[in-house]
């Protein structure tokens, strides 16, 4: 029986405007298995990544749980939440999200850096992860040498380094051009195939949504499964 890696129950989030309540989820179930790829989708503004920022532990929720191997997230104190955060999740946004400062290979490294591992296995393991994803000539180059879809390359190879139980993504491939946002899911759906990692992507690419495990759809506050390709 497969593993369960995250998992929330009877999650909702409302938000207070003016004297009003706008309910964003409402008792909201899911649960994802070990290795397992899930898209979530949905009209703009449904909610799709206050549900990701959620399920990461990067906000609270106004009701429910939130369980990462099964612990509860919300229930840890900030540094415990940090360290399970660093440890079990990689997160890919639509926005890169790299320090200009730091080489592609520095910033690949952050996480195991900030896990305080040996400085020089972490930029090894760096450049392990890089190679993987096709910048073995780009370990070098900062952030603002690197094409839009190198910048997103790095920013996937940071959330793969530290080998987490589940990638969260944000429409990693919403502020790509076509063609190199096609490239881009490309290598996610390669990477799908070769790392035991689980996945939840919040995508508009209902092509790149079809070839998941799942597809979610998540409206009036709840998720709904989408049967067939």
């Amino acid at each position: 029986m497969s593993k369960i890696i995250l998992q929330c129950q009877q999650l909702s989030k409302i938000f207070k405007q003016g004297g009003h309540e706008l309910i964003v989820l409402k008792d909201l179930e899911f649960s994802l298995q070990q290795g397992e790829s899930v898209a979530i989708i949905g009209a703009s503004g449904s909610g799709k990544t206050t549900l990701l920022n959620l399920l990461g532990g990067l906000d609270k929720p106004t009701t429910g749980t939130v369980l990462i191997n099964g612990q509860d997230v919300h229930q840890l104190n900030n540094k415990a939440q940090d360290r399970l955060r660093n440890r079990t999740l990689g997160f890919v946004y639509q926005f890169h999200h790299l320090l200009g400062e730091f080489t592609a290979q520095e910033n690949v490294a952050m996480p195991l850096i900030i896990a305080k591992q040996p400085f020089d296995e972490a930029m090894q393991r760096a450049e392990t992860i890089l190679e993987q994803v096709g910048l073995a000539e780009r370990l070098t180059h900062k952030p603002s040498q690197l094409s839009g879809g190198e910048r997103q390359r790095v920013a996937i190879a940071r959330a793969l380094v530290h080998n987490p139980a589940c990638i969260l993504m944000d429409e990693p491939t919403g502020n790509l051009d076509r063609n190199t946002a096609k490239n881009i899911q490309k290598l996610m759906l390669e990477l799908k195939q070769e790392i035991t990692s689980s996945f939840i992507i919040v995508t508009h690419d209902q092509e790149l949504a079809d070839q998941l495990d799942r597809r979610l759809v998540l409206q009036d506050g709840k998720l709904i499964e989408q049967e067939g390709a």
